[in-house]
């Protein structure tokens, strides 16, 4: 069966590494092969999407042995919005509404309006729904993430 409305594998599978980097502490980085193995994301693809986040700053990476990554912003300061629209660009829920007349009829077209309502309740609702809010809470034993291995055999601190 076709979704039509379906998310893209890269914005979901941006949206997981975002979770996960905002579900641990400030000050720690995760390399990416942690983060693809936490959140079930494939390594090469979540490499690739990590460095459009790094490029739209989203994302910090720290090179070298204890490097990786880690969120440039607070977790509140990033919306689901700024992610989706960093890792694929604006969305447009028609073609109507990417900001051209593509398809030519749209100054007489009765479906115009409900397209842009539709597209801008669903925006409000990535705009408003804050990494914060989703990431995971650490169990009583240090543990986060979706395979809920430990935090000190996975993170280390940033070099000061």
């Amino acid at each position: 069966m076709q979704h039509v409305l379906r998310i893209s594998r890269k914005i979901d599978y941006g949206l997981r590494a975002m979770i996960y980097l905002a579900s641990i502490p400030m000050e720690s980085v995760v390399p990416f092969r942690e983060i693809a193995r936490q959140m079930d994301v494939p390594e090469d693809f979540l490499a690739k999407i990590l460095k459009t986040l790094v490029d739209q700053g989203l994302v910090k990476s720290t090179r070298g042995p204890h490097g990786g990554y880690a969120l440039a912003r607070t977790p509140a300061d990033i919306s689901f919005l700024d992610v989706i629209e960093a890792v694929e660009g604006p969305v447009a829920l028609n073609v109507c509404l990417d900001g051209e007349d593509a398809c030519g009829h749209s100054t007489a077209c009765t479906m115009v309006d409900i397209w842009r309502q539709g597209q801008e309740r669903m925006l409000d609702v990535y705009r408003q729904s804050r990494l914060s809010d989703l990431a995971f809470k650490a169990t009583s034993d240090g543990q986060v993430g979706l395979v809920q291995l430990s935090l000190p055999a996975t993170i280390a601190s940033r070099p000061s």
